[in-house]
Protein backbone atom coordinates (compact mmCIF):
# COMPACT_ATOMS: atom_id res chain seq x y z
CA UNK A 1 0.00 0.00 0.00
CA UNK A 2 1.14 3.46 -0.78
CA UNK A 3 1.94 5.85 2.02
CA UNK A 4 -1.09 7.93 0.45
CA UNK A 5 -3.08 5.17 0.52
CA UNK A 6 -2.24 4.78 4.11
CA UNK A 7 -3.26 7.87 5.71
CA UNK A 8 -6.23 7.51 3.57
CA UNK A 9 -7.20 4.05 5.44
CA UNK A 10 -5.82 5.75 8.87
CA UNK A 11 -8.47 8.31 8.09
CA UNK A 12 -11.30 6.63 7.51
CA UNK A 13 -10.67 4.03 10.18
CA UNK A 14 -10.80 6.97 12.56
CA UNK A 15 -13.59 8.44 11.43
CA UNK A 16 -15.48 4.78 11.91
CA UNK A 17 -14.21 4.60 15.28
CA UNK A 18 -11.94 1.83 14.30
CA UNK A 19 -8.41 1.62 14.61
CA UNK A 20 -5.05 0.42 12.94
CA UNK A 21 -2.67 -1.73 14.49
CA UNK A 22 0.74 -2.71 13.82
CA UNK A 23 -0.61 -5.72 11.23
CA UNK A 24 -2.70 -3.06 9.37
CA UNK A 25 -0.02 -0.44 9.30
CA UNK A 26 3.22 -2.57 8.34
CA UNK A 27 3.82 -4.33 5.62
CA UNK A 28 6.11 -7.62 7.89
CA UNK A 29 7.31 -10.18 5.69
CA UNK A 30 8.30 -13.80 6.75
CA UNK A 31 10.79 -16.53 5.80
CA UNK A 32 9.50 -19.79 6.49
CA UNK A 33 12.68 -21.73 7.99
CA UNK A 34 11.74 -25.24 7.49
CA UNK A 35 9.34 -26.96 5.87
CA UNK A 36 8.50 -30.60 3.44
CA UNK A 37 6.52 -32.00 0.39
CA UNK A 38 5.56 -35.06 -0.78
CA UNK A 39 4.53 -36.18 -3.78
CA UNK A 40 0.68 -35.83 -2.62
CA UNK A 41 1.48 -32.04 -3.29
CA UNK A 42 0.67 -31.67 -6.81
CA UNK A 43 3.23 -28.88 -7.92
CA UNK A 44 5.07 -26.32 -6.58
CA UNK A 45 2.48 -23.87 -7.66
CA UNK A 46 0.89 -25.01 -4.39
CA UNK A 47 3.90 -23.84 -1.99
CA UNK A 48 4.25 -20.24 -4.46
CA UNK A 49 0.71 -19.79 -4.37
CA UNK A 50 0.45 -19.80 -0.15
CA UNK A 51 3.65 -17.85 -0.21
CA UNK A 52 2.50 -14.85 -1.75
CA UNK A 53 -0.74 -14.94 -0.46
CA UNK A 54 0.66 -14.64 2.89
CA UNK A 55 3.78 -12.81 1.89
CA UNK A 56 6.04 -15.63 2.78
CA UNK A 57 9.30 -14.44 0.61
CA UNK A 58 11.49 -17.34 1.10
CA UNK A 59 10.54 -21.30 2.22
CA UNK A 60 13.43 -23.51 2.80
CA UNK A 61 12.11 -27.02 1.67
CA UNK A 62 13.52 -30.50 1.78
CA UNK A 63 11.86 -33.80 0.29
CA UNK A 64 9.97 -36.51 1.94
CA UNK A 65 7.60 -39.34 0.99
CA UNK A 66 8.09 -40.64 -2.87
CA UNK A 67 9.38 -36.86 -3.75
CA UNK A 68 12.77 -36.57 -5.23
CA UNK A 69 15.38 -34.28 -3.79
CA UNK A 70 15.94 -33.63 -7.48
CA UNK A 71 12.63 -31.77 -7.18
CA UNK A 72 13.59 -29.20 -4.72
CA UNK A 73 17.08 -28.45 -6.53
CA UNK A 74 14.96 -28.02 -10.19
CA UNK A 75 12.26 -25.74 -8.09
CA UNK A 76 15.34 -23.77 -6.55
CA UNK A 77 16.73 -23.12 -10.40
CA UNK A 78 13.32 -21.81 -11.29
CA UNK A 79 12.53 -19.61 -8.41
CA UNK A 80 16.30 -19.23 -6.99
CA UNK A 81 14.74 -16.11 -4.62
CA UNK A 82 11.51 -18.39 -3.24
CA UNK A 83 12.73 -21.28 -2.93
CA UNK A 84 15.93 -22.24 -0.71
CA UNK A 85 17.47 -26.09 -0.57
CA UNK A 86 17.26 -28.25 2.37
CA UNK A 87 19.53 -31.72 2.19
CA UNK A 88 17.26 -34.45 3.29
CA UNK A 89 18.39 -37.37 5.50
CA UNK A 90 14.38 -38.68 7.21
CA UNK A 91 13.28 -41.86 5.41
CA UNK A 92 13.27 -45.34 6.13
CA UNK A 93 16.77 -45.67 5.10
CA UNK A 94 18.22 -43.40 8.03
CA UNK A 95 15.71 -45.29 9.95
CA UNK A 96 16.98 -48.64 9.05
CA UNK A 97 20.18 -47.21 9.15
CA UNK A 98 21.14 -48.57 5.86
CA UNK A 99 24.05 -47.99 3.17
CA UNK A 100 21.55 -45.99 0.93
CA UNK A 101 21.12 -43.16 3.67
CA UNK A 102 24.67 -42.56 3.40
CA UNK A 103 24.55 -42.87 -0.97
CA UNK A 104 21.81 -40.78 -0.69
CA UNK A 105 23.10 -37.84 1.88
CA UNK A 106 26.34 -38.04 -0.09
CA UNK A 107 25.07 -37.43 -3.80
CA UNK A 108 22.77 -34.54 -2.48
CA UNK A 109 25.89 -32.91 -0.29
CA UNK A 110 28.06 -33.49 -3.53
CA UNK A 111 25.40 -31.20 -5.60
CA UNK A 112 26.87 -28.24 -4.21
CA UNK A 113 23.35 -26.76 -4.18
CA UNK A 114 22.48 -26.85 -1.02
CA UNK A 115 21.80 -24.11 1.76
CA UNK A 116 21.55 -26.87 4.53
CA UNK A 117 20.45 -29.60 5.92
CA UNK A 118 17.09 -30.43 7.01
CA UNK A 119 15.89 -31.44 10.38
CA UNK A 120 17.41 -34.76 11.51
CA UNK A 121 15.63 -37.34 13.75
CA UNK A 122 16.84 -38.06 17.20
CA UNK A 123 14.06 -38.54 18.82
CA UNK A 124 10.66 -38.73 17.25
CA UNK A 125 7.25 -39.97 18.85
CA UNK A 126 4.98 -42.11 16.11
CA UNK A 127 2.31 -40.50 14.87
CA UNK A 128 -0.55 -42.49 14.29
CA UNK A 129 0.06 -44.94 11.28
CA UNK A 130 1.50 -42.13 9.44
CA UNK A 131 5.42 -41.52 11.29
CA UNK A 132 6.93 -44.29 13.59
CA UNK A 133 8.97 -43.85 16.20
CA UNK A 134 12.60 -42.98 15.73
CA UNK A 135 14.96 -43.00 18.24
CA UNK A 136 19.17 -42.04 17.36
CA UNK A 137 21.95 -40.90 19.70
CA UNK A 138 23.36 -37.77 18.77
CA UNK A 139 27.00 -39.07 18.22
CA UNK A 140 25.26 -41.88 15.96
CA UNK A 141 27.50 -41.75 12.57
CA UNK A 142 24.05 -40.92 10.86
CA UNK A 143 24.12 -37.76 12.47
CA UNK A 144 27.71 -37.23 12.56
CA UNK A 145 27.20 -37.15 8.59
CA UNK A 146 25.31 -34.39 8.18
CA UNK A 147 26.82 -32.53 11.65
CA UNK A 148 30.73 -32.76 9.75
CA UNK A 149 29.01 -31.50 6.78
CA UNK A 150 27.01 -28.16 8.61
CA UNK A 151 30.29 -27.51 10.56
CA UNK A 152 32.41 -27.62 7.77
CA UNK A 153 30.15 -25.24 5.33
CA UNK A 154 28.34 -23.17 8.78
CA UNK A 155 25.30 -24.38 7.88
CA UNK A 156 22.62 -24.52 11.15
CA UNK A 157 21.95 -27.92 12.53
CA UNK A 158 18.54 -28.73 13.10
CA UNK A 159 17.59 -31.23 15.63
CA UNK A 160 14.64 -33.08 15.80
CA UNK A 161 14.21 -33.91 19.86
CA UNK A 162 10.54 -33.93 21.30
CA UNK A 163 11.01 -33.37 24.89
CA UNK A 164 7.61 -33.74 25.56
CA UNK A 165 7.00 -37.31 24.35
CA UNK A 166 10.30 -38.32 26.60
CA UNK A 167 10.28 -39.08 30.15
CA UNK A 168 12.70 -40.50 32.92
CA UNK A 169 16.46 -41.67 32.16
CA UNK A 170 15.53 -41.14 28.11
CA UNK A 171 14.49 -37.58 28.62
CA UNK A 172 17.51 -36.94 30.68
CA UNK A 173 19.69 -39.17 28.24
CA UNK A 174 18.94 -36.90 25.39
CA UNK A 175 18.91 -33.90 27.38
CA UNK A 176 22.28 -34.30 28.26
CA UNK A 177 23.82 -35.39 25.01
CA UNK A 178 22.20 -31.57 23.56
CA UNK A 179 24.01 -30.13 26.18
CA UNK A 180 27.09 -31.90 25.70
CA UNK A 181 27.08 -31.22 21.55
CA UNK A 182 26.09 -27.52 22.19
CA UNK A 183 29.50 -27.25 24.85
CA UNK A 184 31.54 -29.07 22.10
CA UNK A 185 30.92 -26.65 19.66
CA UNK A 186 30.30 -23.04 21.03
CA UNK A 187 30.52 -21.18 18.22
CA UNK A 188 28.58 -23.23 15.64
CA UNK A 189 24.20 -22.29 15.54
CA UNK A 190 22.01 -25.44 16.40
CA UNK A 191 18.46 -25.41 16.05
CA UNK A 192 15.70 -27.23 17.99
CA UNK A 193 13.00 -27.46 15.64
CA UNK A 194 8.95 -27.56 17.07
CA UNK A 195 10.59 -25.82 20.22
CA UNK A 196 12.01 -28.63 20.88
CA UNK A 197 8.73 -29.28 22.73
CA UNK A 198 9.72 -27.52 25.22
CA UNK A 199 8.54 -24.94 27.92
CA UNK A 200 8.85 -21.90 28.40
CA UNK A 201 11.45 -22.30 31.23
CA UNK A 202 13.01 -24.99 29.99
CA UNK A 203 14.14 -23.11 26.76
CA UNK A 204 14.81 -20.03 28.81
CA UNK A 205 17.49 -22.10 30.67
CA UNK A 206 18.73 -23.69 27.49
CA UNK A 207 19.60 -20.00 26.42
CA UNK A 208 21.29 -18.62 29.31
CA UNK A 209 22.67 -21.40 28.76
CA UNK A 210 24.31 -21.84 26.06
CA UNK A 211 25.11 -19.27 23.60
CA UNK A 212 24.49 -20.82 20.42
CA UNK A 213 20.25 -22.32 20.96
CA UNK A 214 18.11 -21.48 18.90
CA UNK A 215 14.49 -22.28 18.59
CA UNK A 216 11.96 -22.83 15.38
CA UNK A 217 8.45 -21.92 15.83
CA UNK A 218 7.13 -24.80 13.65
CA UNK A 219 3.92 -26.82 15.25
CA UNK A 220 3.57 -24.16 18.07
CA UNK A 221 0.21 -22.68 17.37
CA UNK A 222 -3.33 -23.54 17.87
CA UNK A 223 -3.64 -25.68 14.81
CA UNK A 224 -0.67 -28.17 15.95
CA UNK A 225 -2.06 -28.52 19.35
CA UNK A 226 -5.56 -29.72 18.46
CA UNK A 227 -3.72 -32.95 17.50
CA UNK A 228 -2.94 -35.96 20.35
CA UNK A 229 0.96 -34.71 20.54
CA UNK A 230 2.21 -32.82 23.65
CA UNK A 231 3.14 -30.02 21.06
CA UNK A 232 4.19 -26.64 22.62
CA UNK A 233 1.06 -23.75 22.32
CA UNK A 234 2.50 -20.35 22.19
CA UNK A 235 -0.93 -18.43 21.80
CA UNK A 236 -3.90 -17.86 24.17
CA UNK A 237 -6.61 -19.87 23.68
CA UNK A 238 -8.64 -18.23 20.78
CA UNK A 239 -4.67 -17.81 18.98
CA UNK A 240 -4.68 -14.21 18.77
CA UNK A 241 -1.39 -13.24 21.52
CA UNK A 242 1.09 -15.01 22.34
CA UNK A 243 0.51 -16.27 26.13
CA UNK A 244 2.62 -13.58 28.51
CA UNK A 245 6.23 -16.14 29.69
CA UNK A 246 6.59 -16.64 25.83
CA UNK A 247 5.92 -13.23 24.74
CA UNK A 248 8.48 -11.93 27.56
CA UNK A 249 11.01 -14.58 26.25
CA UNK A 250 10.54 -13.51 22.92
CA UNK A 251 10.57 -9.54 23.65
CA UNK A 252 14.05 -11.08 26.20
CA UNK A 253 15.89 -13.01 23.62
CA UNK A 254 14.05 -12.28 20.29
CA UNK A 255 17.41 -13.34 18.04
CA UNK A 256 17.08 -17.13 19.41
CA UNK A 257 13.68 -17.66 17.73
CA UNK A 258 13.00 -18.25 14.03
CA UNK A 259 9.86 -18.89 12.41
CA UNK A 260 9.29 -21.78 10.36
CA UNK A 261 5.66 -23.52 9.41
CA UNK A 262 7.13 -27.33 8.84
CA UNK A 263 3.96 -28.25 6.77
CA UNK A 264 4.22 -31.50 6.30
CA UNK A 265 1.80 -33.15 4.47
CA UNK A 266 -0.64 -32.35 1.98
CA UNK A 267 -3.67 -30.76 4.40
CA UNK A 268 -0.70 -28.72 5.47
CA UNK A 269 -0.24 -27.07 2.32
CA UNK A 270 -4.10 -27.09 1.40
CA UNK A 271 -5.77 -26.46 4.10
CA UNK A 272 -3.95 -25.23 7.36
CA UNK A 273 -1.25 -22.83 5.93
CA UNK A 274 -3.48 -19.55 6.01
CA UNK A 275 -4.71 -19.85 9.41
CA UNK A 276 -1.55 -20.28 10.61
CA UNK A 277 0.08 -17.49 9.10
CA UNK A 278 -2.94 -15.00 10.68
CA UNK A 279 -2.41 -16.30 14.18
CA UNK A 280 1.55 -15.28 13.78
CA UNK A 281 0.84 -12.19 11.88
CA UNK A 282 -1.47 -11.26 14.47
CA UNK A 283 0.70 -12.11 17.53
CA UNK A 284 3.90 -10.28 16.11
CA UNK A 285 2.04 -7.11 15.78
CA UNK A 286 2.04 -6.36 19.72
CA UNK A 287 5.43 -7.25 20.11
CA UNK A 288 8.52 -4.64 19.30
CA UNK A 289 8.60 -3.76 15.45
CA UNK A 290 12.73 -4.89 15.64
CA UNK A 291 11.69 -7.90 17.89
CA UNK A 292 8.88 -8.83 15.64
CA UNK A 293 11.54 -8.32 12.42
CA UNK A 294 14.29 -10.81 13.38
CA UNK A 295 11.68 -13.70 14.55
CA UNK A 296 9.79 -13.59 11.45
CA UNK A 297 13.05 -13.10 9.06
CA UNK A 298 15.90 -11.64 10.03
CA UNK A 299 17.14 -14.67 12.35
CA UNK A 300 16.51 -16.83 9.03
CA UNK A 301 18.34 -14.76 6.84
CA UNK A 302 21.21 -14.17 9.19
CA UNK A 303 21.92 -17.74 9.87
CA UNK A 304 21.06 -19.10 6.61
CA UNK A 305 22.90 -16.69 5.19
CA UNK A 306 19.84 -15.49 2.62
CA UNK A 307 19.70 -12.65 0.72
Amino acid sequence: MSALGKIFLTVAMLLCGGHINAEENRDLYFIDAHSQIDHKVGSVDVVLKRMTDNNVRITLLAARGKRSWRDILYWSSEYPTRIAPLIRSKGKHYQNNSPKYYNNVRKQIETGEFIGAAEILIFHAQKGNKAPEVEVDLVDERVSLLLAESLSQAWPFVIHIEFASLHGRDRQRHMDGLNALLEQHPMHPFVLIHMGQLRHHQVQELIERHSNVYFLTSHADPEASNSKQPWVNLFSMFGNHFKEPWKSLFTAYPERFIFALDNVWDHHWQSSYDTKMKYWRKALSELPENTADLIAHGNAERLWKLK
